[in-house]
């Protein structure tokens, strides 16, 4: 009989054997390869959001909108892949990218559809 006084071990929740999700929270865009930190924060802190339930939201500069993600493991290595579709400068957009955890921070690609891309990094909000 397994007895533990967490409920919570080696990343996974004991009560139902789910492993916890690490990306879940909101993140605070620090960094993009072509976009500065003014145009990240014009309208409000850039950020990702990804909930419990593979949806999330983000929003930096003008451009902001819904994701659909999922976790998947490439070789050893676990990423978070998203769609997303949304509004930059009121016009619609969509495209997708990436995420992986590093050093405490997600680091990935961000990708406009037929369009930009740049890397990016974000911090998890405490």
């Amino acid at each position: 009989m397994l007895v533990a006084a967490n409920s919570q071990t080696a990343g996974y929740n004991l009560r139902d054997m789910k492993k916890i999700n690490p990306y879940i929270g909101k993140w605070r865009i620090m960094e993009m390869e072509i976009w500065d930190q003014e145009f990240i924060d014009m309208e409000i802190e850039g950020y990702f959001l990804f909930e419990k339930d593979e949806l999330g939201s983000f929003q930096f500069g003008l451009v902001q909108g819904r994701i659909d993600y999922k976790i998947e493991n490439i070789g050893e290595i676990e990423r978070l892949e998203f769609s997303w579709e949304g509004q930059d400068e009121n016009d619609e957009a969509l495209g997708r990218g990436w995420a992986i955890i590093k050093n405490d921070n997600i680091e990935g690609r961000f990708y406009f559809h037929l369009g930009d891309d740049s890397w990016f990094k974000a911090r998890k909000y405490k």
